[in-house]
């Protein structure tokens, strides 16, 4: 065997080898893409489902001023829901809720 064969030979072989281990964390129950979780804040309360929730304060750490809160509320029940307050487990602390417009912040309910 001419040694640019041999050489070719190898170099196949290589690539052979490398390819399938590279696919090789894709597969399976296990595999490591379905380890992917989002960065964003989500939980379900009762029918409610709320999606990014981002809380804006002032830049001192110690202030107790308004602070805004961005979040994506979804409905899943059957009737409206009105949102007047969020409680923060463990701290006891309660922050009250108004839209930026005024008047209550209502949650329509899913249309079905």
């Amino acid at each position: 065997m001419s040694s640019s064969l041999r050489r070719g030979a190898l170099a196949a072989a290589a690539i052979a080898f490398s390819i399938a281990s590279l696919s090789a964390c894709a597969a399976g129950h296990n595999a490591q893409t379905l380890q992917i979780q989002p960065d964003n804040a989500a939980t379900t309360v009762g029918d409610i489902k709320i999606q990014n929730a981002i809380v804006v304060t002032q830049p001192d750490l110690e202030s107790t001023g308004p602070a805004v809160v961005s979040a994506t509320l979804f409905n899943q029940g059957d009737t409206d829901q009105t949102l007047e307050s969020v409680t923060l487990p463990g701290t006891g602390k309660t922050a009250e809720l108004s839209p930026a417009e005024g008047g209550s912040l209502t949650v329509p309910a899913a249309a079905r």
